[in-house]
């Protein structure tokens, strides 16, 4: 049977080792993690029924895909570690941002390699991934597919480049909407309603309107097209979009995510 390792048992690991156990893709026997910390691994293993293992070095030896699930930090100091143990045909998926696939293949050698770009809401099955895959990797990237797909949507890039764009707009994306939430709860109670309330109106208005969005794109109905729905000539939506035109927000948005984009090519480097 199919066995996959995580190096590493933080949130996102656990995220996905509930997403692949819920999805039926791996049974719990099957999966294996190591973490510095063994009470993080006790509480893995007693909640999810998943086998723990000592070292990242014996981890990695028994695995047939193996998910380096640490901090980019630290990535260097366990690849050194892991690579004399690593097998031939053993899958690699790394989730560490700004790490690239040539860097963790210069230390392990001709591997499989697939490259990923999740975002926090995984941790609820609501990610949106972005995969990149190596030559070798391609011929397994359907596993790597069957993964991602139980913590939310994926998309396949066919240049590892388009990471750094992936790592902007919907990496860092999710913060985007909570700042936008923040603010729009602080301006609701400058206006007098209380924090509660408005923190229960912005809340559901969010979900709602991503629902909405979802549903709307299966019409082909863009964002801009729902927008001008809501929006009534000389109502108050338009009163509210015109300060933001003003204010140029499109043009922050994107000098923002631009930004972002450039300090990923950065940490690559």
């Amino acid at each position: 049977m199919d066995t996959i390792g995580f190096i590493g048992g933080g949130n996102m690991a656990q995220a996905l080792i509930r997403g692949i156990i819920k999805a039926k893709v791996y049974k719990p026997g099957n999966i294996f993690v190591s973490d510095i910390k063994p009470e993080r691994l006790a509480y893995l293993s007693e909640e999810y029924g998943i086998q723990t293992v000592g070292g990242n070095k014996a981890l990695a030896g028994k695995v047939d895909t193996l998910v380096l699930s640490v901090k980019p930090q630290i990535m260097a100091a366990v690849l050194g570690e892991i690579k004399d143990a690593v097998r031939t045909k053993t899958l690699i998926i790394s989730i560490a941002a700004g790490k690239r696939i040539a860097a963790i293949a210069g230390v392990l050698g001709d591997a499989a390699i697939v490259r990923v770009m999740p975002n926090t809401p995984a941790l609820i099955g609501e990610g949106a991934s972005a995969l990149f895959a190596n030559e070798k990797g391609k011929s397994m990237l359907d596993k790597a597919k069957s993964i991602f797909s139980a913590v939310g949507k994926i998309v396949i890039v066919e240049n590892e480049d388009l990471i750094d764009a992936v790592t902007a707009v919907s990496g860092s994306g999710p913060a985007y909407y909570f700042l936008l939430m923040e603010e729009m709860i602080k301006a609701a109670v400058k206006l007098g309603l209380s924090e509660n309330a408005a923190k229960e109106l912005v809340l559901q208005t969010a979900r709602g309107a991503a629902l909405l969005a979802i549903e709307g794109d299966k019409k082909g109905e863009s964002p801009a097209v729902l927008r001008q729905k809501v929006t009534s000539p000389g109502g108050t939506t338009e009163a509210a979009l015109r300060v933001l035109a003003d204010g140029k927000l499109g043009t922050l948005l994107t000098n923002a995510i631009e930004k972002a984009c450039e300090r990923s090519r950065e940490l690559s480097k």
